[in-house]
């Protein structure tokens, strides 16, 4: 066994303690939640309940999200793992000042955040791919039948080395240092046990002037999401049901995914140097909307309903139109609709030096099949894809939240 598994394995149940912080409670974490946030911060969500932070609340300004190979030796290693990456996101999440391994440890924290950790809203986000239900860990009749390795769709420019994942791991805060601290300490405390398979960083922008952040084409993005706050349409379109089938599906949703979501993730390279060419009369027609206030075409307010039954030869809203075809508001599409947590992304240039930015887009929904591969269907070759190139990223199962101490990622799923 090489060593630094062994390191691993001795280390991550006492990662709260050798790699930990002299945080709040959980009750102390619950009540900042419902406060205000200290000095202009956001506030933290309390760690614990019965989903993962980072699914219904609002997205922070900074993320990352690594996509990881597992390497863990076995079911009890991989046991480990997860109780390893709970500890680190609820001292993560919760803050405090990391406590002093000895004179002869390492220091118990890189110090990137100062002497005393600061929550910052951190949120960590983890979820499965399928390839973690392979025979390693004896976990193939325990898979979420919903889940399965992306796919290609017409227009994909796929890259082996940006797709799949054993575990997806978002990180999201509103400064940058928050992030790079928080992938520094979750990549020490698993090291042996997983590894990097592609990471991207990703930015959201302030609503400008006001309403729903833009994408990088200028655009008001995810204005047509469900409502968070409904919980009825939660449940009926982003957290998992167990004991039905989904679309397509014999097998019914086991019962350790109560709590938990799919998530797609989409890695989509903008052509902004061609996209900038375009005049503005034609990129509204493409989206739809009025770039300026998010309006439909047919509408002045961003959050106005498209009367699509007005128009049905597309004369104001083509019907070749993003938000046409991603959501022609009909009773078949209403239930594929998906719930978008979308960021920016900027990696500098490319070989030939043009600019390499475009969107890690994310959608949370209760059935791919039924919801973002029925809206993929809707969009191929529409006229945007001329301007956008899908290079990467992987479907996930968002695993149900860590409930109370004595919980951890996956516990039900290993159980």
């Amino acid at each position: 066994m090489p060593s630094d598994r062994r390191s691993f394995l001795r280390g991550a149940l006492a990662a709260g303690v050798a790699g930990a912080v002299a945080g709040p409670s959980a009750a102390g974490a619950a009540g900042t939640a419902a406060g205000a946030a200290p000095s202009g911060r956001t506030a933290a969500r309390a760690f614990h309940g019965a989903h993962q932070a980072g699914i219904l609340e609002p997205v922070r300004r900074r993320t990352v999200v690594v996509s990881f190979d597992v390497v863990a030796d076995g079911r009890r290693e991989l046991t480990e793992l997860f109780r390893g990456l709970t500890d680190r996101a609820r001292a993560l999440t919760a803050g405090g000042t990391p406590v002093d391994a000895g004179i002869s440890a390492p220091p118990a924290d890189s110090g990137v955040l100062g002497p005393d950790v600061p929550g910052a809203g951190l949120m960590m986000t983890v979820g499965v791919g399928a390839s973690l239900f392979d025979d390693r860990y004896g976990l193939a009749a325990r898979r979420p039948p919903g889940l399965t390795p992306m796919r290609t769709f017409p227009n994909d420019s796929l890259d082996p080395a940006w797709c799949h994942g054993d575990l997806s791991v978002q990180l999201s805060a509103d400064d940058e240092d928050t992030v790079v601290h928080a992938l520094r300490d979750v990549a020490r405390h698993t090291r042996g046990a997983m590894q990097v398979r592609w990471r991207i960083n990703g930015f959201s922008s302030p609503p400008r002037p006001s309403g729903t952040p833009r994408n990088l084409m200028g655009f008001k993005d995810g204005i047509a999401s469900p409502d968070v706050t409904d919980a009825r349409e939660m449940n009926r379109l982003v957290w998992a049901a167990p004991g039905t089938t989904g679309h397509g599906r014999s097998a019914p949703e086991p019962a350790w995914t109560a709590g938990g979501s799919y998530v797609v993730i989409r890695l989509i390279r903008m052509l902004v140097e061609f996209w900038d060419r375009v005049g503005l009369t034609e990129q509204e027609q493409m989206f739809g909307r009025a770039r300026d206030t998010g309006a439909p075409l047919d509408g002045n307010h961003e959050f106005d309903e498209p009367r699509y039954a007005d128009d049905p030869i597309g004369k104001v809203i083509p019907l070749t139109s993003h938000i046409r075809m991603a959501n022609p508001r009909t009773p078949q599409s209403a239930d594929s609709r998906i719930l978008r947590r979308s960021f920016n992304y900027d990696r500098g240039v490319d070989a030939v030096g043009d600019l390499d930015m475009g969107l890690i887009f994310s959608c949370y929904q209760q059935d791919i099949a039924r919801q973002f591969e029925a809206v993929q269907g809707r969009l191929a070759d529409e006229p945007l894809t001329d301007y956008i190139r899908p290079f990467g990223g992987g479907y996930f199962f968002a695993l149900p939240g860590v409930r109370d101490t004595s919980d951890f990622f996956a516990r039900a799923l290993l159980s």
